[in-house]
C-alpha cells in the first residue's frame, strides 16, 4: 500500500482540487491496482476543510497543535501502522500530476525530493514570476526540499526517525535525517506538483513567505 499525507489548516478553498488530483494519481494504471490511501490531517481547522475531506472518502485525522511537523508525522505513523510501504507528502494548496506516484516509485531511491511550479501568479507582483524563473532550479539535480513534493520508503522513514516536530522546515529536517542515515535521495524534477503562490501563508517561513521575501527584495 502507498500512503499519501496531506496536512491541513483551514484550506477549504483549495483542498478539493488537491484531493481530486491525488485520487487521479492513485488510479494510474501503472500502479497495477496497488492500494493508494490518502490521509488528511486536520490541524486546528475552523472552516469546512473537514467536510470537504470526508466528502472525498479519504481517511481523516483531527489534531489541534498548529504544527505541520507533528501533522505530517501523525499521518505517517497512521499509514505505517496500516502497512504502507511508501509514503508521499503534499500540501493542501497543491495539485499533483496523474503520474506523480508512478514517477516517485520509478526513480528507485529511498526518498524523492521533487521541485514545484506555480501556474497562477495573479496575487503577486508581475516581476516576481520572472525572478522566480531565474532564481529557482526546476531541473534534475536541484537541491530544493518541499513538503508539497516529497516521497520516502517506509524503511528509510523509520530508520531516519521521521519528521522533527517543527512548525516550519520539518521537511528539511526529515531530509537531513535521511542523509545522515545514508539514504539514497533522488533530487528530481520529474514528479510534477503545481503549488500556490498565495500571499497568505499557512506556515511562517514556508514557500509563501519565501516568495514574499523575494517580492520585497
Amino acid at each position: 500500500m502507498i500512503g499519501v499525507i496531506v496536512p491541513v489548516h483551514n484550506e477549504e478553498a483549495l483542498l478539493a482540487d488537491c484531493l481530486a488530483s491525488l485520487l487521479a494519481a492513485g488510479a494510474h494504471p501503472a500502479l497495477e491496482g496497488e492500494i493508494v490511501r490518502p490521509v488528511v490531517v486536520l490541524d486546528a481547522c475552523t472552516d469546512f476543510s473537514a467536510a470537504i475531506a470526508r466528502g472525498f472518502g479519504v481517511d481523516v485525522i483531527v489534531i489541534d497543535v498548529r504544527n505541520v511537523g507533528v501533522g505530517r508525522a501523525t499521518g505517517a505513523t497512521f499509514l505505517l501502522d496500516e502497512g504502507a510501504r511508501w509514503l508521499s507528502f503534499t500540501d493542501a494548496d497543491s495539485r499533483v500530476s496523474p503520474e506523480w506516484l508512478v514517477v516517485q516509485l520509478a526513480l528507485g531511491a529511498d526518498a524523492v525530493c521533487g521541485s514545484v511550479c506555480v501556474d497562477d501568479w495573479s496575487t503577486r507582483p508581475p516581476r516576481l514570476r520572472n525572478y522566480f524563473r531565474t532564481r529557482y532550479v526546476d531541473a534534475d539535480g536541484h537541491r530544493h526540499v518541499h513538503g508539497a513534493n516529497l516521497g520516502v520508503s517506509a524503511e528509510a522513514y523509520r530508520r531516519a526517525g521521521g519528521f522533527p516536530p517543527l512548525k516550519c522546515r520539518e521537511d528539511v529536517g526529515l531530509v537531513d535525517r535521511l542523509i545522515k542515515t545514508g539514504a539514497r535521495i533522488a533530487w528530481s524534477a520529474t514528479p510534477r506538483v503545481v503549488t500556490s503562490a498565495r500571499a497568505g501563508s499557512r506556515v511562517r517561513g514556508g514557500f509563501g513567505d519565501t516568495l514574499t521575501a523575494w517580492s520585497n527584495g
